[in-house]
């Protein structure tokens, strides 16, 4: 995770507001994200879906709608993401799963129950299996859970959850985005800052990265796995995921 380029960090994107068409335990599909904003190959992505109002301290705090009830992605998103070579891309929910595609279908029997009845199918028919090929040996294994991670990661499509601070004020911008997390070697997550650029002018993404990594001389730090702040001068992340083995991000 301390190896990633900033040249994959720090690039041109789209923040791009889907949260008049998405609710509780939405699914989220590309078309979501297309029919708002112009994605090109590479770019990073940011979604906004509202659900960062529910957030410890918010107002309308909820902490079982944030984590528990969000929306999410599925094989459909992950392959679209491929696809696309999409550089990183982030979320203002707990996780870029679904959560109910997620180990919370365990740990909340009373919601898989709720959300099986809502839609008339079990949890395990609903989202089905997959396979990945695991990084590290090669072989392919079998799975139920975790797409945006499994599926994404190993092909270096890493995200951020739990993106937050002032994402409201830039929605559906194209502008440079940059991640900026610690600099964890052998690390899988960690907190990271997020920042849109809106006053680079001219500039391109190239000038963008050769500025920044003047500045700094380094390697970036780390992926753009789960930040807490996305936005003109955007807020301290919360968590970062890096492409590694099957895992998932701790808190």
């Amino acid at each position: 995770m301390a190896s990633l380029p900033l040249t994959k960090l720090v690039h041109e994107g789209v923040i791009v507001d889907i949260s008049d068409v998405v609710d509780d335990w939405s699914i989220i599909t590309p078309k979501h994200i297309t029919d708002r904003m112009e994605v090109k190959r590479g770019d990073i992505v940011i979604l906004h879906t509202g659900y960062h109002r529910y957030y410890e301290g918010k107002p309308q705090q909820d902490l079982t709608r944030y984590f528990c009830l969000h929306p999410g992605g599925t094989r459909e998103l992950a392959q679209w993401m491929h696809d696309m070579a999409i550089s990183w891309w982030g979320i203002d929910a707990g996780s870029g799963d679904h959560p109910m595609n997620t180990t919370i279908r365990y740990m909340r029997p009373d919601l898989a129950q709720r959300f099986e009845e809502t839609m008339g199918r079990s949890v395990r028919d609903f989202f089905g299996e997959y396979e990945y090929r695991h990084h590290k040996s090669g072989r392919l294994v079998k799975e139920e859970i975790f797409p945006m991670h499994y599926l994404a990661f190993p092909e270096g499509c890493i995200h951020a959850e739990n993106v937050g601070g002032d994402i409201e004020k830039v929605l559906n911008t194209r502008c440079i985005i940059g991640a900026f997390p610690w600099k964890f070697e052998g690390g899988e997550a960690c907190p990271c800052r997020i920042i849109a650029f809106l006053d680079v002018g001219p500039l391109s993404v190239e000038e963008v990265q050769e500025a920044v990594g003047t500045k700094s001389k380094l390697k970036s730090p780390a992926s753009a796995g789960g930040a807490r702040g996305a936005g003109s001068g955007g807020r301290a992340g919360r968590r970062s995921s890096a492409p590694a083995g099957p895992h998932r991000s701790a808190r």
